[in-house]
């Protein structure tokens, strides 16, 4: 055989034929390496959708780089030969084939990063880590932005993101924000009448072709206790199809994105979202192009200026922004608890089993599809587990299961930093709390609940909003200080202290699965794995 110059190793979320370390690739003496591992669907565990996600993606870019004439060394999941993680399995390929040298993008998992690291130091063989281009910002230069500064705060980061990217800026000079302000948030807060959402576009979908029936057969084989659905698997898995899921939303779904980003409608999953994250947290798509797509909407007179700058701001903004909290802060970062949450995960999070409408609906269809959009999973799920006392690092292993784009720099500090409050503030100003009456006015859920929002105590008080007052007679030390949860720490003070005794106790029997579980929930236990 002769001698192999570079090994190049690709992830699973490193799928772009562009991507860095393809540079300066020879096909005469380089090959590429990919290896789908068990350990990468059981060290949390993930679920049907997101694993079959990954891995049919994998398969057709495994098929791309040899029609793109690369040599490629793959290891298939059933392949007897499979070592079963990835550090094992790329030290036994690496003493196989060679290599002088191996080569690869930076990952996005710490734990990964390690591994790979761990594997080349095994064999003392030099590792070229090279930077990932599918972001706007590197680690290094969020560093910058961050030093020095008592307290990070992703606006300011993403106005600095707007002027150095020219991206929505107008005025004479260019250095001012496109109409005027920087954020359209206020714009972007309306629920949907009585009416419902009307005729919503269908969602971008892609019936399975025979490698991805493939995929889905072998997961429901070698998984098959694993959470989660796939009757209705339809993501792009492939750079075409990406960019068809990227164009449909641009033509059919972006105009009316920024007005109900944060409705809700039961039954309504995909509503006027994007359903983009997936492909490019695999790096199916480059956020630029997919800015760029937004923003020519917007000058064509195609999409109003709010939806499209609410858009750009979660991806140029936020997206870019929870990866350098990330690559900044761990590996602590991932232990935090600054609220001393210690509540084990209600077993019903895995199967739905809950008789809150609201819940239901948003695990019903996570579990249906590996999806919900951001209101769902920060002021439901995320909600719900933060006022209830979730351990933090068992909601960062449920949203790290059982969602299709879930990749851990982008879940892990949005879950732990902004959905949980566990790092005592360094992501958000304040913990995102709420009765249930927010969801009254953002759905019509409570309409068909047991369930009253209006109510705290009593048979038929919200858990919602019983576990909120809960939350702050906890926390009040600690939230009086905050100037933006003081006015709720007044309110709570106000109250009574038999209705403070009688929301302890509702409290108390939520958290012993008396009320919220259907009954079979109750019997059901968390994943050993």
């Amino acid at each position: 055989m002769a001698e192999l110059r570079n090994l190049v190793v690709v992830l699973g979320d490193q799928l772009d034929l562009d991507a860095a370390a393809f540079d300066g690739f020879d096909a005469a003496q380089d090959a590429v390496w990919m290896a789908e591992v068990a350990e990468e669907s059981t060290h949390f565990w993930s679920s049907k959708p997101r694993t079959a996600m990954f891995l049919a993606a994998m398969r057709h870019f495994a098929r791309a780089l040899r029609a793109a004439g690369r040599p490629l060394h793959y290891m298939l999941l059933d392949d007897p030969a499979n070592r079963c993680s990835l550090q094992a399995q790329l030290e036994s390929d690496i003493e196989r084939l060679r290599p002088a040298a191996l080569v690869m993008t930076a990952p996005g998992d710490w734990r990964v990063l390690q591994a790979i690291k761990a594997a080349a130091q095994a064999l003392s063989l030099p590792l070229d880590l090279r930077e990932d281009r599918h972001f706007y910002c590197s680690v290094r230069e969020f560093a910058a932005h961050a030093r020095g500064r008592k307290s990070l705060r992703m606006e300011y980061f993403y106005r600095e993101m707007r002027k150095r990217h020219g991206v929505l800026m107008g005025g004479a000079t260019g250095d001012e924000p496109e109409g005027g302000q920087w954020n359209f948030d206020t714009d972007n807060r309306e629920s949907f009448s009585t009416a419902g959402p009307g005729a919503v576009p269908p969602r971008a979908a892609f019936a399975p072709d025979a490698i991805t029936r493939e995929v889905i057969a072998l997961v429901e084989a070698r998984f098959a206790t694993h959470p989660g659905r796939l009757d209705s698997f339809a993501w792009p898995v492939t750079r075409e199809q990406a960019l068809v899921s990227l164009q449909r939303f641009i033509n059919e779904r972006l105009s009316l994105f920024g007005r109900y980003q944060d409705a809700m409608w039961p039954g309504e999953p995909w509503l006027h979202h994007s359903h983009l994250a997936a492909a490019l947290n695999l790096k199916l798509l480059n956020p630029r192009e997919v800015v760029a797509a937004a923003v020519a909407a917007y000058h064509a007179g195609a999409a109003p200026l709010p939806s499209v700058e609410g858009f750009v701001r979660q991806i140029l903004g936020w997206r870019e922004y929870v990866r350098g909290i990330y690559w900044t802060r761990m590996p602590d970062y991932a232990g935090v608890n600054a609220l001393d949450a210690n509540e084990n995960l209600p077993a019903w999070y895995w199967s739905g089993a809950t008789d809150m409408a609201c819940l239901r609906d948003a695990l019903e269809q996570t579990l249906s599809h590996g999806y919900a959009h951001h209101i769902q999973r920060l002021m439901v799920t995320g909600l719900f587990a933060l006022m209830y006392g979730v351990q933090p690092q068992q909601v960062h292993a449920w949203y790290l299961a059982v969602y299709v784009d879930a990749v851990e720099w982008v879940e892990l500090p949005n879950t732990l930093g902004m959905s949980q409050y566990a790092d005592g503030g360094q992501l958000a100003s304040k913990p995102y709390v709420a009765t249930g009456k927010y969801i009254q006015r953002m759905s019509p859920h409570c309409q068909g609940c047991r369930y009253d929002p209006t109510q705290r105590t009593g048979e038929a008080a919200c858990p919602f909003t019983t576990l909120y007052w809960d939350f702050l007679m906890r926390h009040e030390t600690r939230l009086a200080a905050n100037p933006r949860m003081a006015l709720q720490v007044k309110n709570m003070a106000r109250l009574k202290d038999a209705d403070k005794t009688a929301i302890r106790a509702r409290a108390a029997a939520i958290r012993r699965g008396e009320i919220g579980a259907e009954p079979a929930a109750s019997q059901q236990t968390l994943p050993d794995a």
